[in-house]
């Protein structure tokens, strides 16, 4: 599969209400803001990386910031306060011209998600297009990045309110993708979550 078929959407219109004023999206990761990595992450692939702002906002200009030429497209979400379900109808309403036979929902509080767990997941759906693909743990604890064949698309573009793919998946048979530790599950909402993650993070 080449890597243009697929587009990578990067949900990054919250408002990080649970870290006491703080954008858990700029802590940094590695000497870079968490926002900044996942982007560039993304981007290395190939892959049409999208990522979805919030059209104002306490966080929308240092976001924006953070993306400045990497050469991302950016959706403006203005209805960004609605949930997560926003930003994926932004990034389905793009990728609807791009010719893509999937989708891939990178998650940009996930600090350990590698170059290498993106570039095995898409080599992985390359081998079964039409299904759903899920990162999970060695132990096959379902979690982030996943993968969405194009037929489900219009799916997405139907979800309302602060619900992810998850009610899209339900009714899907899914294949499982293993990570490495629990790449595919850490996600840091929280100031506790960030402090507890720095202090056993290599």
């Amino acid at each position: 599969m080449d890597a243009r078929s697929l587009a990578i959407l990067i949900p990054a219109a919250g408002l990080s209400r649970r870290l006491g004023g703080r954008d858990k999206l700029l802590e940094p990761v590695g000497g870079q803001p968490a926002l900044t990595r996942a982007a560039r992450l993304a981007v290395a692939t190939g892959a049409q990386t999208m990522v979805t702002l919030a059209g104002d906002g306490p966080y929308s200009a240092g976001r924006r910031f953070a993306l400045a030429g990497l050469g991302c497209a950016i959706l403006t979400v203005k209805d960004a306060g609605e949930g997560i379900s926003a930003s994926l109808r932004a990034g389905v309403r793009h990728a609807e011209n791009l010719h893509i036979q999937g989708l891939m929902i990178l998650l940009p509080d996930m600090p350990e998600v590698t170059a290498a767990d993106i570039g095995q997941l898409i080599a992985t759906f390359a081998l079964a297009p039409a299904r759903v693909l899920r990162a999970a743990s060695l132990k096959g604890q379902p979690g982030y990045p996943v993968i969405l064949p194009a037929r489900l698309m219009p799916e997405l573009n139907l979800l309302s309110g602060d619900e992810g793919a998850e009610k899209i998946l339900l009714g899907e048979p899914i294949s499982l993708c293993p990570l490495p530790g629990d790449h595919a599950l850490t996600d840091l909402d929280t100031a506790e979550d960030w402090a507890r993650w720095r202090a056993r993070a290599p």
